[in-house]
């Protein structure tokens, strides 16, 4: 087929993608926000089981939990699917969900009130647990217009959709996380950003083909090391986050604890000191809650 009919073939897909996600949009919308979620809560819970990535969430979580029987192990995933259902229908109602401050418990308001105006650059991280991307909430109600690295989506119409409902709790910007991939001017944009007093905001529990191996529920885990180098090599500060549901309603309980980077003559040791105690905190939040963890994604090689 000739480039230019290919090309425009893809067009109409990519527009009849971007038109199926703004009618499912606006029938989440439209609904009652408690009423959307279970609705896309009960949907995953029924589909997702016969999905493949059902089978690697059982995978991860017998070499998290090897005590547990299938059985509870099926329970966790499933009440995983149901938390992942949730955050999509909350994700097309993102802009109008942090307008909404009563869903939002703070446990460490204090922390970031101490550091008001006297920041500095900062990294923040979190990891794949309720609904992480509201992790960063305190940071963006606190004034410190965070940016985030972002997973780029291939249609170009449903990407620029999905940057624009992050607009009000990402006011500092998303950088594309394929851009990043492909080129390594786009990750010195990054540190450069946080070196000039920017705070970026990353999710950090993936398997990292080209990250450090650290434990992770007693195993070697390939882990993100870009916070932790970044933080280090500029002199920034790191924070983790964790923002927890609070049952199955759209209320958040968020957490912050600042993760001390080392600064001694060996910086390929405080970087992987630092990513180390990343992850085991990591570990820590998702043992509290495990159903809260998205298990399916790949975590060891």
């Amino acid at each position: 087929m000739h480039p230019v009919a290919t090309s425009r073939l893809l067009d109409v897909r990519y527009r009849l993608e971007y038109a199926g996600l703004r009618l499912l949009a606006a029938l989440v919308r439209c609904m009652p926000l408690e009423a959307a979620v279970e609705m896309s809560a009960a949907a995953w819970m029924l589909i997702a089981p016969r999905l493949r990535r059902h089978t690697r969430a059982l995978e991860n979580l017998a070499i998290a939990y090897p005590e547990k029987t299938p059985e509870e192990r099926e329970a966790i995933a499933l009440a995983m699917w149901g938390n992942l259902g949730r955050v999509m229908a909350e994700t097309m109602r993102i802009d109008l969900l942090i307008k909404q401050p009563e869903r939002f418990d703070f446990v460490d308001k204090k922390v970031l009130d101490r550091y008001r105006g006297k920041m500095g650059p900062a990294v923040g991280v979190t990891l794949h647990m309720g609904n992480w991307e509201l992790a960063i909430w305190p940071f963006t109600a606190a004034g410190h217009n965070p940016a985030a690295i972002f997973r780029m989506v291939k249609n170009p119409y449903v990407d620029a959709y999905l940057r624009k409902q992050r607009q009000g709790l990402f006011p500092g910007g998303l950088f594309g996380k394929g851009q990043i991939e492909e080129n390594q001017r786009t990750a010195r944009i990054m540190t450069d950003y946080v070196r000039q007093g920017g705070r970026l905001a990353i999710v950090s529990d993936l398997y990292d083909r080209q990250g450090i191996a650290v434990p992770f529920f007693g195993q070697p885990a390939r882990s993100v090391m870009v916070p932790a180098m970044i933080a280090r090599r500029v002199g920034a500060r790191v924070w983790m986050g964790r923002c927890l549901r609070i049952g199955t309603a759209s209320r958040f309980r968020i957490e912050l604890k600042e993760l001390r980077v080392p600064r001694t003559a060996n910086q390929a040791d405080d970087i992987k000191a630092a990513t180390a105690a990343m992850q085991a905190q990591f570990e820590a939040w998702v043992r509290e809650a495990p159903e809260q963890f998205m298990w399916s994604n790949r975590r060891w090689s």
